[in-house]
This record gives structure tokens, C-alpha cells and sequence, in this order.
């Protein structure tokens, strides 16, 4: 019996040390798009402090052609206050074009590379959930992409 009430003490004591920890992983979606409404599922995993890198595959699409990319970024994280956060880095990435039939555009499907940076605020709940707004400027280098777009996202995670 005084090894169960042991074990029972330790576990409760240590239990909210665990959730002090910062995460390392986390898993979401990031819905937001500059032409639209678009989708992303994304992986970011935590490197040295305070590094991290995020690997993203988003898909959108609008009344002429459906979008699928896939970037990666390199971000800096800076602790604000309480449990909020803010982030910035650069990032690349390419993405493919899928023009529909009958699309009235003078070009076809296209794979094209884009160079990218992002900027958000995250707040960091006591359970395991993430949620962020940011904003991803993208300078595309294709037919179909060939300027600055700015896609304005929230995103929700899991972290482990």
C-alpha cells in the first residue's frame, strides 16, 4: 500500500512538470489562401532554441485551376508574453498547376518554384493545441504564379 500512495505522489508531482515542457512536435491544418479559401496540412518540428522548421502540403483552387504545393520553412520563435509567441523566417517550395478544361487561360499545367517568408503570432494553450495567424508572402517564378502573393492563414495543431 505505501508503494502505490509512492507512486500515486510521484505521478501527480511530476505530471504538471510535463506539461511546463515545451512541445517538439506538432501536427495541423492552415486554412487560408491569397486566391481564396485554401488548405494546408503541415509538420513543424522544434530544432535548437529558438529554431524550428515547418514542412507544409497545401492544396487550393479557384474557378480555372486547382493549386498543390509543398514549402518549407525555417522560423525563429520570440516568447511575448503569458503563453503567446511570434515567429518569422524564410522559406522555399514548389508547387504545381492543374488548369481545368475549358479554362480561359493562355497557358497550360505548369510546375513552378517559389521563394517565401512568414510571419505570425501563435498562442500556446495549457493542453496540447497551437493556434496562429500568419502571413506568407510568395514570389512565384512560373506561368501561372509570376508575382508577390500574400496568403493571410490561421492555423490549429496538435503538439506531442
Amino acid at each position: 500500500m505505501h508503494r502505490i500512495l509512492v507512486l500515486i505522489v510521484m505521478f501527480l508531482v511530476t505530471f504538471p512538470l510535463y506539461a511546463q515542457t515545451e512541445s517538439r512536435n506538432a501536427l495541423g491544418v492552415r486554412l487560408g489562401d491569397s486566391d481564396g479559401f485554401g488548405t494546408e496540412l503541415n509538420y513543424q518540428h522544434a530544432l535548437r532554441a529558438p529554431n524550428r522548421l515547418e514542412v507544409g502540403l497545401g492544396w487550393s483552387g479557384n474557378s480555372q485551376a486547382d493549386l498543390y504545393k509543398l514549402s518549407g520553412f525555417h522560423q525563429w520563435v520570440w516568447h511575448v508574453d503569458g503563453r503567446f509567441n511570434w515567429y518569422a523566417g524564410p522559406g522555399l517550395g514548389v508547387g504545381v498547376v492543374d488548369i481545368d478544361e475549358g479554362a480561359m487561360v493562355s497557358f497550360d499545367d505548369e510546375v513552378y518554384f517559389f521563394l517565401a517568408g512568414v510571419i505570425g503570432i501563435e498562442y500556446d494553450f495549457d493542453f496540447p493545441l497551437l493556434v496562429s495567424l500568419s502571413m506568407r508572402p510568395e514570389i512565384g517564378f512560373g506561368q501561372y504564379r509570376d508575382d508577390l502573393e500574400l496568403d493571410l492563414g490561421i492555423g490549429l495543431r496538435y503538439q506531442f
